[in-house]
């Protein structure tokens, strides 16, 4: 994740594309200190294989398109890749998968990732709206998104307070203070994640709409930290003619 977050937009813009990859996006967010899992793009099985054994094990997979919106739908992912053979296998076995399913999809390659240990999935966004500016969206992941509709929104710039409430003000809050005997998440740490978003959309006005969905959350004192986004898609606005 080396390229500058100013590279990353040019070669997009250069490219004709307001859709970032995976891998442009998790560069760009971990840039701005947003806690993503490290991402790299492999073009060959042999140089999938030598990322994953620098990462260490277990490593996913995923198909590197951004004409691919939905990877797991065409086959585009692959997780718990535990060797160095598995993960070159497992290149190739992608890249046939997502020809089989969308024949007519650039592919770039595939992205390596670290697979974080799974916690209570959330998801935050960004959107932009025409009289208001960019929004904040945080909710629980899963059904509670897709179904339930449990979500809160704040305008940008947030301030703590926002990402205070954000947090305690959705219908799932009980599923993060823990239940049924479960440790409850690091509530802090998720407060922290929507001010950096926030900060990150100041900083870059460019962004019309961000997604960090799933986003693991887990107890205070978790050696992977309080919330990791295990997936992440920036878009960018359309390039205003100098």
């Amino acid at each position: 994740m080396s390229e500058a977050p100013a590279e990353i937009v040019a070669s997009a813009r250069a490219a004709g594309r307001t859709l970032l990859s995976e891998v442009e996006s998790k560069a760009l967010l971990a840039a701005a200190g947003i806690p993503v899992t490290e991402a790299r793009l492999a073009t060959s099985p042999g140089e999938a294989a030598a990322i994953a054994g620098e990462f260490g094990f277990p490593v996913v997979l995923k198909i590197a398109s951004t004409e691919v919106a939905h990877k797991s739908d065409v086959g585009g992912v692959l997780v718990g890749v535990a060797d160095e053979a598995a993960a070159g296998e497992g290149y190739d076995g992608i890249v046939a998968a997502v020809g089989r399913a969308a024949p007519g999809a650039t592919v770039d390659g595939v992205s390596v990732q670290r697979q974080a240990e799974a916690g209570v999935e959330g998801i935050v966004g960004v959107t932009s709206d025409p009289q208001f500016g960019p929004v904040v969206m945080f909710g629980l992941g899963g059904i509670f998104v897709e179904v339930l509709k449990d979500v809160a929104f704040r305008l940008v710039p947030l301030a703590p307070r926002d990402a205070a409430q954000m947090v305690r003000e959705i219908r799932g809050l009980p599923v993060l203070e823990g239940t049924r005997g479960q440790p409850g998440v690091d509530l802090e740490a998720l407060e922290r994640l929507l001010l950096s978003v926030s900060a990150f959309i100041e900083a870059h006005p460019e962004v019309v709409e961000l997604d960090l969905n799933p986003v693991f959350a887990y107890p205070v004192g978790h050696p992977a930290g309080g919330a990791v986004a295990v997936d992440a898609r920036v878009v960018l606005g359309e390039a205003v003619p100098a």
